[in-house]
């Protein structure tokens, strides 16, 4: 089963994106900001991370960096998840190490086609 790290300090987003997750059959780890997400990361070993952005103690940006520069969690794809939505914002997410940007709130089938097309076969 494909597990997914959702990374969100909302609640609301946390609850809703595991929803829509486990509709679809995926199995889903939560982390409420970037720091727990690094520890998550290297722990759980997920194969997709979809990372908000605006968290506390260390934000989306810093996160994914860690995160894809560490040999460990360095395959690990991360897809930014996102209420920023200037071209700025994607071109550092990218230069972060980030494999995909998604604005918030994403349609269903966006969503689960981005995490489809960064899963490998």
């Amino acid at each position: 089963m494909t597990r997914i790290l959702i990374v969100d300090d909302s609640p609301t987003q946390l609850n809703g994106l595991t929803k829509i997750l486990a509709k679809h059959g995926y199995e889903t780890i939560e982390a409420e900001d970037g720091a727990l997400a690094v520890a998550k990361a290297s722990s759980e070993k997920p194969d997709i991370i979809l990372m908000d952005v605006v968290m506390p103690n260390l934000n989306g940006f810093q996160a994914t960096r860690q995160i894809t520069r560490n040999p460990e969690t360095s395959h690990i794809p991360v897809i930014m998840l996102t209420s920023k939505d200037q071209e700025t914002d994607r071109v550092w997410a990218e230069r972060q190490g980030a494999s995909d940007y998604v604005t918030k709130p994403p349609s269903e089938s966006d969503l689960l086609a981005k995490i489809q097309s960064l899963l490998p076969d």
